[in-house]
């Protein structure tokens, strides 16, 4: 269900994609005044396919808009994301950890600049192409988030710091729909990228992939070498920064073995990457900081909780906790493999999202 009050000005994040042309257009049918905003990020990154940012990927949203006969507005925020994700994707990787960029740009572009530019535009509301649901539950008096309908477009993970002041002012159009459907949709208004392909990559890295790209941000002076070690403390070589490793990585070591190697932890301190066998790569738990919540308070005691611990993999039955790191605990009840720091970790309670936050270290 589209919470809001039809009558109301509503600016939608559009992003020249399937997603984002159809919330505009249900919002549209629905009776709100609808604009649309697309968020200048990025210079286009040449290589790969379905990435955003894109000259064509603006012109397909201006012409959405003409078909819509909506206003439709650029936004250059180069600036702003440089610095509050593509800088922190940066350091991030220089430290050893495997950020979620996407999760950050929804945290801090979509949601926090974008949704005020939508409130200087006059919107009521901004609306975005995200399959998930927004509920309000009147005994709590909170706004509560839950996975979309479509289980293989689901995108809660990516919302788990949403704050309820935003989502007081936020719309998900597509929650109750499914991809197909939404395809269908926009052929049958006339829209001619019903068929186009959705945007996968990193937006701002080519395909020269993450290594390179970070090498070309930093000075080299900022790059620490160190040794590789195997996880009895044996050094069987050198590498030339932590950045070009993360957890479960078995190729493009540099070392020659004669096993199975994967990286499976670092030394912060000493800056080596430690290797090890697969079932090294298992662990307890994790334990998570800058933890946010959105359809709870907060928890006392140890709750029961499923975890994704990623985008791509399923939730897993834990128990979750407070910690005395500032953060929270999560005890699997099955070990699971390649617990990444740097990666967020989101809590759910069957489809409701609880809440999230950013590994710190796993619990082996």
């Amino acid at each position: 269900m589209i919470q809001g009050k039809k009558g109301k000005k509503v600016a939608v994040a559009m992003s020249g994609g399937v997603d984002s042309s159809a919330a505009a257009l249900i919002l549209k049918r629905e009776g709100y005044d609808v604009i649309g905003v697309s968020m200048k990020l990025w210079e286009g990154v040449e290589g790969g396919k379905g990435r955003c940012c894109s000259l064509e990927d603006f012109q397909d949203a201006r012409r959405v808009a003409e078909v819509l006969d909506i206003p439709y507005y650029v936004v250059n925020m180069q600036e702003e994301f440089s610095k509050r994700v593509v800088d922190l994707f940066v350091s991030d990787y220089i430290a050893g950890k495997t950020p979620n960029p996407c999760v950050l740009c929804n945290q801090e572009m979509k949601f926090d600049l974008l949704l005020k530019k939508a409130a200087e535009l006059g919107a009521d509301y901004l609306a975005t192409g995200h399959y998930i649901i927004k509920t309000y539950d009147e005994q709590s008096g909170r706004y509560m988030l839950s996975k979309g309908k479509d289980p293989l477009k689901d995108q809660s993970y990516f919302l788990f710091s949403m704050t309820q002041d935003q989502l007081s002012r936020v719309l998900f159009p597509l929650g109750e729909y499914d991809k197909p459907a939404i395809r269908i949709l926009l052929k049958e208004a006339g829209i001619r990228i019903a068929d186009k392909a959705e945007s996968q990559d990193i937006c701002f890295v080519d395909d020269s992939g993450y290594s390179t790209f970070v090498n070309s941000r930093v000075d080299e002076a900022a790059i620490r070498t160190g040794n590789i070690i195997s996880s009895d403390g044996e050094i069987l070589g050198r590498h030339d920064g932590i950045h070009n490793f993360t957890i479960g990585q078995r190729r493009g070591l540099g070392i020659s073995s004669s096993q199975r190697l994967y990286v499976v932890g670092f030394d912060y301190a000493k800056n080596d990457v430690i290797l090890g066998k697969p079932e090294e790569l298992m662990s307890t738990g994790l334990v998570a900081e800058r933890v946010s919540w959105v359809s709870i308070a907060g928890i006392e005691g140890a709750t029961r909780v499923l975890v994704k611990i990623r985008y791509s993999t399923d939730e897993h039955p834990a128990t979750l906790s407070m910690s005395n790191e500032n953060g929270v605990q999560i005890v699997f009840d099955e070990p699971q493999r390649a617990v990444t720091p740097g990666q967020a970790v989101v809590f759910y309670d069957g489809a409701t999202v609880l809440g999230g936050g950013w590994i710190k270290r796993a619990i082996k």
